[in-house]
C-alpha cells in the first residue's frame, strides 16, 4: 500500500503540468481533465516499476491520450454549438492563485483557436515541442513517425500559426530548379 501512495504523491506532484499540456492540446479543461485521469489509470495499470523517466513516460502518455480524443473529435465531427471561445479555467477549480495566473497567461484564447486549424499530429508535435520543449526523437515516438517526420509536422504547424500561405506547386517548383 505504501508503493501506491508514493506513486500516487509522484502523480500529484506532475499533474498541473499533464494537466497544461492536455488544455493546450484540447482546448477544454473537462476534456484535459479527462485526459489527465485516464493517465493515471493507465499508470496504476502498468505501475512504475519498468519506468525510468516517470515525467516523460506521462508527458506522453498524456499527448497519446489526448491524440487519441482529437483524432475522435475529427472522426464524430463534433461542431461546437456557436461561435464561443473555448473555456477558460475559472476561480476555485482547486488550484493556487500564482498557477492560475500562470495558466491564463501561457494559454490564450486566440492560441486555442488557432490551434484547431491544426490536424491533430501537428497540434501534438507544436504544443510538446514549441510550448514544452520536447526533444523531437520523443515526439516521433509519441505521435509513431520518424524525427524527420515530427520535425515536418511542427514546422507545417508553425507556417499554419503564423499565418503563413501554402507555397503553390509552380512556387515549389521555382525553389527545386
Amino acid at each position: 500500500m505504501a508503493g501506491d501512495d508514493e506513486l500516487a504523491r509522484r502523480f500529484e506532484e506532475r499533474r498541473g503540468r499533464l494537466r497544461a499540456v492536455a488544455y493546450r492540446m484540447l482546448g477544454s479543461l473537462s476534456e484535459a481533465d479527462d485526459a489527465v485521469q485516464e493517465t493515471w489509470l493507465r499508470l496504476g495499470r502498468t505501475g512504475a516499476d519498468g519506468i525510468d523517466n516517470l515525467s516523460g513516460w506521462l508527458t506522453t502518455v498524456v499527448s497519446r491520450v489526448c491524440l487519441d480524443m482529437l483524432r475522435s473529435r475529427t472522426a464524430r465531427r463534433e461542431e461546437p454549438y456557436g461561435h464561443e471561445a473555448p473555456e477558460e479555467a475559472g476561480p476555485g477549480d482547486g488550484r493556487a492563485p500564482e498557477e492560475e495566473a500562470l495558466l491564463s497567461e501561457s494559454v490564450g484564447v486566440a492560441l486555442l483557436v488557432v490551434l484547431d486549424t491544426l490536424t491533430p499530429l501537428e497540434r501534438v508535435a507544436f504544443v510538446l515541442h514549441d510550448l514544452f520543449a520536447v526533444p523531437f526523437d520523443r515526439i516521433a515516438v509519441v505521435v509513431d513517425r520518424s524525427q524527420p517526420a515530427a520535425k515536418k509536422l511542427a514546422s507545417r504547424a508553425r507556417q499554419k500559426v503564423r499565418g503563413a500561405p501554402a507555397s503553390s506547386g509552380a512556387e515549389l517548383e521555382g525553389h527545386r530548379r
